[in-house]
């Protein structure tokens, strides 16, 4: 381990900390020993059976819970809904400073992960055997996973965007389906004229769309090297993203509700809120969320920032990693694997998850499977043809999680007052920057 690399894992834990109302970033009271694992390690552990802990807010992984532990009898398999997002975090964080009740499997986004690899707190699966499933997963989630040396999770899903939208409320006002940005402005418009209720978006700032949508305008604000991180929120893609999003907010044109929240379900299911631009993982939390929109929903590509481009992004997804604090890692990787490249794979994708698997991506079954929540469409067409038109190149920090904590404190103002968009992204740089001196990183602007 380099001087760098102790001074950064120092750095990191002690923000975190600051971050998270916690006393250290992980790592802390449990087996840490960083030993091989062998796939007769994991077969005598699931002969010999035992419990495992999941923490994971996927609704899909009930049933793959529920295979598994039908397919090991003697293992015992507990999910834990700890929260999304952050709040999810923050719960994993303090169980690692705590240095008790820290789960076997934790999902963990991809754009967080750096940060747990960083710090150590997560398993490095190569020394599990995890290599082996090199071409097993798409490019996207496989390099997410590795982005830090190792292997530090099994991808579970990947997020390539698309623009679900309610069907019912666009014919009802009758109003096209945007295919451009601008044209999502001018429905925006429509919309909100037609019914003052009705929003076309719900939106009280997110880092992860706003990130996701500049990553589709061509925008590459963070750039990574080693310990080097550029962060410049000034290039072309970015000024496209906060051009359109100030129209929509000077104009009160989203829905102040925050996603995820009891009035965003409601919002989403009366049709106040006509459209969701989010990853192909969502199909599966309407169907769980907002059961009562089953009919009126529909799939459509992601509005394109140029008339006639098909570029698209990610946002989201997630995959199955190994807290180093956990017990039974034979049993947790067992079942992580399981989750990612077994059965469960076929589970998942029938409760209306979406793979990181090649497999399934390319397979007739998966594109021509037909959404009854949809309308009978095959949403799996147009999720697909995204997946394939996620431009490269993008990066996220390597303390993200730290970046989209303080997303509201410094954008956020722009969703509150009369701050411009852009000079909240400023803001939102000089913290960041600020942050990445502070442990050790080179930062430049």
């Amino acid at each position: 381990m380099t001087n760098t690399t102790r001074r950064l894992m120092r750095g990191v834990g002690l923000l975190c900390a600051a971050v998270l109302g916690t006393t250290a970033c992980g790592g802390s009271g449990g087996d840490d020993s960083g030993g091989e694992v062998s796939a007769s390690d994991v077969r005598a552990a699931l002969e010999k059976g035992g419990s495992i802990t999941v923490w994971a807010w996927e609704p899909t992984l009930e049933q793959v819970a529920a295979d598994f532990e039908e397919k090991y009898p003697k293992v015992d398999v507990e999910l834990v809904n700890a929260g999304t997002g952050n709040d999810h975090y923050t719960a994993l964080q303090n169980a690692m400073s705590a240095g008790s009740g820290v789960p076997d499997v934790a999902q963990i986004e991809y754009f967080a992960l750096g940060q747990f690899a960083l710090t150590e707190s997560v398993h490095d699966l190569a020394a599990f055997g995890a290599d082996e499933f090199d071409g097993t997963f798409s490019p996207g989630p496989w390099n997410a996973v590795r982005a830090s040396g190792g292997v530090h999770a099994l991808p579970m899903d990947s997020g390539p965007m698309a623009l679900f939208y309610n069907k019912d409320v666009f014919d009802e006002h009758g109003v096209e389906v945007p295919t451009t940005w601008d044209e999502y402005v001018d429905a925006a418009r429509a919309l909100h004229e037609a019914d003052p209720d009705v929003y076309i978006a719900n939106d009280t700032g997110d880092p992860g769309l706003a990130t996701s949508l500049i990553w589709q305008a061509g925008g590459r604000p963070y750039r990574t090297d080693g310990t080097d991180v550029t962060i410049d929120f000034t290039d072309e893609g970015t000024t496209a993203y906060t051009g359109t999003w100030q129209k929509l907010l000077d104009e009160d044109l989203l829905a102040p509700v925050t996603s995820w929240s009891d009035e965003w379900y409601q919002g989403l299911s009366d049709g106040t809120i006509a459209t969701l631009a989010a990853g192909a993982w969502m199909p599966a939390n309407f169907e769980s969320g907002v059961p009562k929109g089953s009919g009126s929903w529909r799939v459509a590509p992601l509005p394109q920032w140029k008339e006639g481009a098909s570029d698209s992004a990610e946002n989201g997804g997630s995959g199955l990693a190994l807290p180093t604090a956990g017990e039974n890692r034979e049993l947790a990787y067992a079942f992580a694997r399981y989750a990612t490249t077994g059965d469960g794979v076929r589970a998942r994708v029938d409760a209306g998850a979406f793979p990181a698997t090649t497999e399934e991506l390319e397979s007739e079954e998966f594109l021509g499977t037909e959404f009854d929540y949809f309308g009978g469409q095959k949403a799996n067409e147009i999720f697909a043809e995204s997946s394939a038109n996620v431009s490269d190149g993008w990066s996220y920090l390597p303390y993200q999680v730290y970046a989209n904590s303080v997303f509201n404190d410094t954008v956020g103002k722009a969703y509150v007052s009369d701050e411009p968009l852009a000079e909240g992204l400023k803001a939102w740089q000089r913290s960041c920057v600020e942050y990445g001196r502070e442990q050790g990183f080179t930062v430049n602007e």
